[in-house]
């Protein structure tokens, strides 16, 4: 069973930058794609970003394209969500995902194990 520990969230005003970080279990991390996905209040889960076993191939979703970059550290088993010029709209639970496949992509029915999540507050 693999466990997923997110930790980095709090509040912060618009406009700052914040780092997201992701601790996994399981040995084999560097095999698995891992995703970042957020929740507000009342709306449904959906994609943030998402990387491949290697890094190779990341995705983002439109609306944190170019403010947040996702990366992965495979000997430390560990993924961040680097995100800058934070707006209100950010706002909400932000999980950690693994899928049990190398490839990374946009949707939560792929990913099989997750994190507890972390709050992510952005006051206007």
């Amino acid at each position: 069973q693999v466990q997923l520990v997110e930790s980095g969230g709090g509040l912060v005003q618009a406009g700052a930058s914040m780092r997201l970080s992701c601790a996994a279990s399981g040995r084999a991390f560097n095999l698995y794609a891992m995703g970042w996905f957020r929740q507000a209040p009342g709306k449904d889960r959906e994609f943030v970003a998402s990387i491949s076993m290697a890094g190779g191939t990341r995705l983002y979703a439109d609306s944190v394209k170019g403010r947040f970059t996702i990366r992965r550290d495979n000997d430390k088993r560990m993924v961040f969500l680097e995100m800058t010029s934070l707006g209100p709209e950010d706002t909400g639970v932000y999980y950690c995902a693994q899928r049990k496949d190398p490839l990374a992509t946009k949707f939560v029915a792929d990913y099989i194990f997750w994190g507890q999540g972390t709050q992510v507050t952005v006051s206007s």
